[in-house]
This record gives C-alpha cells, sequence and structure tokens, in this order.
C-alpha cells in the first residue's frame, strides 16, 4: 500500500479482530467503537489486555481464535493521548503478527517504527498499514471558493460525535434522494470508508489545503459532509480544527455536544465552551473562506439519557438556540427538522 492510496481508496484485509489495549476510558477507544457500530460485518471479536480495558460487547477472542473465525488482521481501536503505541500491548500486537494477522494502526507513533514489530511481521510474511500516514504532495490552500455544497461537523470537545454525525447525516441525504459523500479525516472514518485524509497527521500550514484536496470542485447540488476534527476550545487540538474549517469552507456547520460533558476530555482544568459560544466562533472564523456560512443544528450525544430524558433536552435545548437540535443515533422528528434545515436554500 502507498500514501498515494490514502486520497482515493485503501485495500484493508477484513475482516478485523478489534485490540482496545488496556483502555479504560470509551472516549480513548473510538476507532473500535465507530468500526463496531458502522462497519460490524467486518468485526469478529475484541482483544484486551488488561481486565479492565473498555468491553465493545464482542466475543473476546485470542489472535488464534479471530484467525480461525476468518480474521485477517488485527486493528489497533485506541487512540490514547498522543497517539503513542504502549510496551505493554506489543505482546500482544507481535502474538497477532505470528497468528497470521496483519496489523492495521492508526496512531501517531507508526506501526513501522517499531523494530520488534518490523521484524516479527518480516519473519511472519505479514504486513504492517498505518493509515494515519498523509498522501504526498499536499498543497497550500487556495482559498478558492470551490462548486457543490459542504457541511462540516465540528465540536466543543474531541470524542463526542462528530464522525458518527456526519456518517448519520450522509447516510440520511443519501436516503433522501440527495447527492452525498461522506469525506473521512480521521483514521477511524478512514478504515469505515475506504479514503479519506488523515488531518491531525498533516503539517499544519497544509492543512487548510488538505481540506480542499479532500473536497474538491462537485455538481452545484452535491453534498460532502466533511467529518470533524477536535475542537477550536481544544488546548492542545485547536490548530487541526481551524485548517478543516478554512478549507473546508463549510456551507452549513453542526455542532457536536455530549449533554452533561463540562470539560475537555482528559483535562479537568479545561472547563468545554457553551454551545453558543461554539456555534458563534465557528461562523465568526468559518466565514473568512466562506461568508454564506450558517449553523444547521445542534447534534448532541445523549447516550447517557433515558429516552424520556434526551427529549425533553433537545426540546429545550432547541427552543433556547433557536436551531434544530437532534442526536442523530437516535433519529426521529428531530433528526428530519435538522436535515431539512441543512438543506434548505
Amino acid at each position: 500500500m502507498t500514501t498515494a492510496n490514502l486520497s482515493t481508496s485503501l485495500d484493508l484485509p477484513q475482516p478485523y479482530l478489534l485490540f482496545l489495549g488496556d483502555t479504560t476510558e470509551a472516549g480513548f477507544a473510538k476507532t473500535a467503537f465507530g468500526l463496531r457500530d458502522w462497519a460490524p460485518e467486518q468485526c469478529v471479536g475484541e482483544l484486551a489486555c488488561s481486565p479492565d480495558a473498555v468491553t465493545l460487547g464482542l466475543p473476546k477472542l485470542t489472535p488464534a481464535q479471530a484467525r480461525a473465525k476468518g480474521a485477517r488482521s488485527m486493528v489497533i481501536g485506541v487512540a490514547n493521548m498522543g497517539g503513542r503505541i504502549l510496551d505493554s500491548w506489543m505482546p500482544s500486537l507481535i502474538e497477532a503478527l505470528e497468528a497470521g494477522l496483519d496489523l492495521i494502526g492508526g496512531m501517531h507513533t507508526r506501526l513501522v517504527d517499531a523494530p520488534a514489530l518490523v521484524a516479527a511481521a518480516e519473519r511472519h510474511g505479514r504486513r504492517l498499514i498505518d493509515v494515519r500516514t498523509p498522501p504526498p504532495g499536499i498543497p497550500t490552500a487556495s482559498g478558492r471558493k470551490r462548486s457543490g455544497k459542504r457541511l462540516l461537523a465540528v465540536g466543543t470537545d474531541c470524542a463526542l460525535g462528530k464522525k458518527y454525525t456526519a456518517l448519520a447525516i450522509a447516510r440520511e441525504f443519501k436516503r433522501r434522494g440527495v447527492s452525498a459523500d461522506f469525506r473521512a479525516t480521521g483514521q477511524t472514518g478512514i478504515m469505515i470508508a475506504g479514503s479519506g485524509m488523515p488531518m491531525d497527521a498533516v503539517v499544519s500550514d497544509f492543512e487548510a489545503g488538505a481540506a480542499e484536496v479532500l473536497s474538491p470542485d462537485a455538481a452545484p447540488d452535491h453534498w460532502d459532509v466533511i467529518e470533524g476534527q477536535g475542537s477550536l476550545f481544544h488546548p492542545s487540538y485547536a490548530a487541526v480544527s481551524l485548517g478543516l474549517l478554512h478549507g473546508s469552507q463549510p456551507d452549513v456547520i453542526i455542532v457536536c455536544h455530549e449533554a452533561g460533558r463540562t470539560h475537555v476530555m482528559g483535562m479537568p482544568d479545561y472547563p468545554l465552551p457553551s454551545l453558543e459560544e461554539t456555534i458563534d466562533l465557528n461562523l465568526r472564523l468559518g466565514r473568512r473562506t466562506n461568508p454564506a456560512i450558517r449553523c444547521g443544528g445542534v447534534s448532541l450525544n445523549t447516550s447517557k439519557l433515558s429516552e424520556r430524558e434526551a427529549r425533553e433536552l433537545m426540546a429545550a435545548e432547541s427552543k433556547r438556540l433557536g436551531v434544530p437540535v437532534a442526536d442523530p443515533m437516535r433519529g426521529g422528528d428531530e433528526f428530519e427538522r435538522l436535515l431539512d434545515h441543512c438543506l434548505r436554500a
């Protein structure tokens, strides 16, 4: 596999065994959860190296058992702070190679930079596939307004539903007969879609240019639904959010937030911005490359609430903010109103 394939398509060996390492926070296992939820037919089971690790509810299999059930690769399904491959994972990763599975990684630390993994892969004739590798030749942004329509999922924080929101909106646009493509910007989305741009691995000067490459000129009625990254308010990851916002030139933004989350995940000293602040800042900065940008609504992750609590909160927030508020994973009338608002002329 060459890096150029990341801008077109990927040939990933499927089905997968999903590796959870020793991750105890579900938000840091978003790759594994994303593949389970959006490509379930390609996931045969899960493997952890700690009894305290999160679970996907899939069969717990050793690499040899997964290989016997048809798995062809093991995906590192976690994304810790800094994207590091931990020493505690190495025995499990090497065991997967020994069992005849290729390894797929989306970490900032590349599989091919780990000598022990390279040696094991060569010894057993397996592949090390690093998804988080930008294609060569990314240009700086031109700022030219491109044809077609674009929707970008933005958020108050990381790991709260931007990918799920974009996937759900793209799917529902298509069901309505609207020409639409999901544009992946992170490792999980790329694994699901088979193509995309690993935005957080792009050198900062080329972020906006990468977003332009990801979403080229299209037919006037075509929508690119773009997965967001990070948050403009995140003390670590705001740069990728701004580059993606400027380069994608969205006509519509959907602001994503998890109900009940009050602080940046993993950074308790940093409170989250309000939804009003998030809408305002994204619109103000987005107008630099698309003066017509507007907010199509709020995507509220209500997974920790009951059905009644979720519906009441969505109704109250919609009334307070004056825009549709929905949980795309719950669907319903709220989501239909959000879609209508995104598509209005």
